[in-house]
């Protein structure tokens, strides 16, 4: 069998130390760019190949760190990785990514996967599925390996997290459309009580109370997060007894839902007002185009490398616990403009 090149086989062709061949390859600013560059052409020629494994076992550090997130077709859930990789890449970082596709097997499946990849961290947005058991997150604490939440969070788990004000969120979610005119106010979410989405219901729920507006019981509708439940929501909507006068959803894809049935039956916006959650990229580009609360995901995910690249630098990395929240902005479009 072929030999695989190594350091020393680059080192011999350039006739410089081996330490310098792993200075350069690792990008140490003191090493020269004409160094770097014939380093890195030697390399390319010898078709070298770094051994990860190598350099983890000598280290203690693969420098590896797993995302778990629900879905990656979803556009803040994208972005938020595509900040987490630039936030992280100038340390040498890379990510493996799990998505959970919000069941909780599979979000244990993903710990469990990550974990025997041997990742030096992970950050993790929670499935719509986790309720009661985080036992598999804190297997990740007990190995004293960095753990970030972002955006969906547990509180029993003591780990930093990256957040956006979700109650605000609620709260001017209703306010806009209470400015616009709107009384009679529903609100379509999950029922799955994960504090994202309980706290946005609440916030609602608080602003409707500051501007003396009654809730009706039936405008309220627990249900999943899909243009499917979008579509139940709004057609359980139409059938009580008092038809609301716009509707707040937890997310953009339950709007896309509640527009569809909307336009089924000529209720199209803003005779019904409607505003979502998270600024998904087709939300723009609907007709009406869609209202709705950006997340800042760019910001989430960058946050969120800055609290794993502090916490793998401690010999604790649970000393000190940050927690980073954002706020929300209402971005005012067609469908809650009366």
């Amino acid at each position: 069998m072929k030999k695989n090149t190594t350091i020393y086989d680059i080192a011999k062709a350039l006739n410089i130390t081996v330490s310098t061949v792993s200075r350069a390859l690792n990008g140490f600013p003191a090493i020269s760019e004409n160094t770097r560059r014939l380093v890195a052409e030697t390399a390319k020629k010898l078709n070298y190949s770094p051994n990860r494994l190598a350099s983890a076992l000598k280290s203690g550090k693969t420098f590896i760190v797993g995302v778990i997130v629900p879905s990656i077709q979803s556009h803040f859930f994208a972005s938020v990785i595509h900040s987490i990789e630039e936030g992280l890449k100038d340390s040498g970082y890379r990510i493996i990514l799990y998505q959970s596709n919000e069941l909780l097997e599979n979000e244990i499946k993903g710990v469990k996967t990550l974990l025997e990849a041997q990742v030096d961290g992970i950050i993790a947005s929670l499935s719509l599925g986790t309720e009661d058991d985080i036992s598999h997150f804190q297997g990740i604490i007990a190995q004293h390996k960095p753990l970030v939440l972002f955006d969906r969070i547990s509180t029993r788990l003591k780990v930093p997290t990256v957040t956006l004000n979700d109650f605000n969120a609620g709260f001017l979610a209703a306010q806009h459309l209470i400015d616009q005119g709107y009384k009679k106010i529903a609100f379509i979410t999950t029922a799955q009580p994960i504090k994202t989405f309980t706290d946005r219901l609440e916030g609602y729920r608080e602003a409707m109370k500051v501007n003396q507006l009654p809730i009706d019981p039936d405008h309220i509708v627990f249900g999943g997060l899909s243009i499917k439940d979008g579509r139940y929501g709004a057609a359980k909507l139409l059938r009580a007894e008092t038809i609301p006068e716009a509707i707040i959803t937890a997310d953009d894809y339950t709007a896309l839902g509640v527009l569809k049935k909307l336009k089924e039956v000529n209720e199209i916006p803003p005779k019904i007002g409607l505003i979502g959650f998270s600024n998904e990229a087709f939300s723009a580009y609907i007709s009406p185009a869609l209202s709705t609360v950006d997340q800042h995901p760019n910001l989430m995910g960058r946050g969120c490398a800055e609290l794993f690249l502090q916490m793998i630098k401690k010999n604790h990395p649970y000393d000190d616990i940050c927690h980073l929240v954002l706020e929300p902005t209402i971005i005012k479009r067609q469908s809650s403009n009366v």
